[in-house]
Formats: structure tokens, C-alpha cells, sequence
């Protein structure tokens, strides 16, 4: 008698477990949806999209609304859309038991802007893969102009490494590693403002101090891009400092071993 007493006991406990959990949850999928905890995670200087303009973009889209409940929130659709915006590199979006959520987003760090010969504008991020411009935010990073026949959303600067014959005919992968290497170097990062790739495929630098052009030639590798940032370094931190800024015309760092210089005409 007493194991049917204990065992009608732990049912009815077991039953007002479950109804008092059915009626939270039916509770808090009424109750009106709060905003969401935004953390947006840059490594660039300047983020290409706000707390503000995201909230703005989810109620564009409908995601967000008036009066909006609790269980009307679609977590899945909402982080498969952030995640098809162009300057996230990852998102995670995720709801608490108190009804409570939350927007996790990681952006991507772009190290060049890109104008092609279409006219094109686009950037290039730290991974190699491209990514659109805003009209509300710039970054600060090395923009690349002239013969470029790349253009956004076709290939990443892998897919062109391992490909033989897109690597002859694109710049991607060249461009990539001079702005990955002026991005990691403070005084190049300082100087160097603007790069034209000429018809003979030779990249040629303009510094953000003087006004003579750096023929930087090809960067076909990453100890080729090295080899020639350090000859210029030396030849900035040893020869400028005793001929001065604007004595110079022209610097050539094609040769190798070498840096060939023109100088100015003296003017009588």
C-alpha cells in the first residue's frame, strides 16, 4: 500500500514538473522579444558596420517588428542572413532560457581596396578573399589601381595560387602579398598610400612622403616582396636620411641585389 502511495506521489510530481514547465515556456513565448546583445569583434581600424546600422538592417528585413514575441524570433534565418553580408567573417546568433539573445559577430580585416579596369571597387580581406564596399565606412589601407582585371566574388587569392592558369593573368595574389606585408610593417603602414600596376604588369608604389615613384616590379612570392621592402627600408633609413626626401625621382627595386635611383634634374 505504501510503495502505490509513493509511486501516485512521485507521478502527480513528475506531472506538476512538466505543466509548470509547459506553462514557462508558453509564457515566455508571449512575452514581447527584447532587443539583442550586439558584440561586434573588428580587427580593423574603422568597422564597416554598427550596433545601430545591424538593428537597422534586421527591421528592414523583417527579422525584428513591432510587438514582436518571443517565439516569433528566427535565430536560424537571422544568422544565415548576417552571415551572407559581405564584411562579416562569422556570426553566431543564440537565445537564452530567460528569452534573452544575443548577436556574436567577427569582422573581416580588409589590407587593400581594389579598383579594377571595369571600374569595379571592391576590397581584399587578411584571408585572401574579397569583400564589397559601404557607402558609410572606408578603410584605411593601400588601394591598388591600373591593369587589374580581377573583380569581386570571382576567385579568392588561393583558388588563383593553385591554379596555373589563372596566376599568369591575374594580380590578386600579387597584391595580396603587398598589402599583407605593408599591413604587418608600422613604417611602410605609415608611408605607403596608393599602388598602380602598369601594362607590363610591374607594380609601382606612390609614398605619402616625396613625390618620387617606387618601381616595386613583381611580387611573385613572398620572399621576392620581402627581399625588395627590406632593400627600400635600408635605402630609406640610410640613404634618405643624408640626400633628403626629394632628391630622388625614381627608386627601382626590379634588380636584384640592387636598388637603381634617379635623381632630379637640378633646375638652373
Amino acid at each position: 500500500m505504501k510503495n502505490w502511495i509513493k509511486i501516485t506521489l512521485y507521478i502527480i510530481f513528475i506531472i506538476i514538473i512538466i505543466s509548470l514547465g509547459i506553462n514557462i515556456k508558453l509564457y515566455l513565448d508571449n512575452k514581447l522579444l527584447l532587443k539583442p546583445k550586439i558584440i561586434i569583434k573588428n580587427d580593423g581600424i574603422n568597422p564597416f558596420i554598427s550596433k545601430k546600422e545591424l538593428l537597422e538592417t534586421l527591421e528592414m528585413n523583417n527579422f525584428i517588428f513591432k510587438d514582436q514575441k518571443i517565439k516569433e524570433l528566427d535565430i536560424e534565418s537571422i544568422e544565415k542572413f548576417i552571415g551572407s553580408i559581405s564584411q562579416v567573417k562569422s556570426v553566431n546568433v543564440f537565445q537564452e532560457i530567460n528569452g534573452q539573445w544575443e548577436i556574436n559577430i567577427q569582422l573581416r580585416k580588409p589590407i587593400a581596396r581594389i579598383l579594377n579596369k571595369s571600374g569595379e571597387t571592391y576590397y581584399l580581406d587578411a584571408e585572401g578573399n574579397t569583400m564589397h564596399t559601404t557607402r558609410t565606412h572606408t578603410a584605411r589601407v593601400l588601394v591598388f589601381n591600373g591593369e587589374i582585371r580581377d573583380k569581386a566574388d570571382n576567385f579568392s587569392v588561393n583558388q588563383i595560387i593553385n591554379n596555373d592558369s589563372l596566376i599568369n593573368i591575374l594580380k590578386l595574389d600579387d597584391i595580396y602579398r603587398i598589402s599583407n606585408y605593408v599591413c604587418e610593417d608600422t613604417l611602410f603602414q605609415s608611408m605607403m598610400s596608393q599602388v598602380y600596376v602598369d601594362k607590363n604588369g610591374d607594380f609601382i608604389i606612390t609614398p605619402m612622403i616625396g613625390d618620387q615613384k617606387i618601381i616595386f616590379g613583381t611580387a611573385n612570392s613572398d620572399q621576392e616582396v620581402e627581399s625588395k621592402f627590406d632593400k627600400l627600408k635600408t635605402f630609406y633609413t640610410e640613404a634618405m636620411k643624408h640626400e633628403g626626401w626629394r632628391k630622388y625621382k625614381e627608386i627601382n627595386l626590379k634588380y636584384e641585389d640592387q636598388i637603381v635611383c634617379k635623381k632630379k634634374e637640378l633646375i638652373k
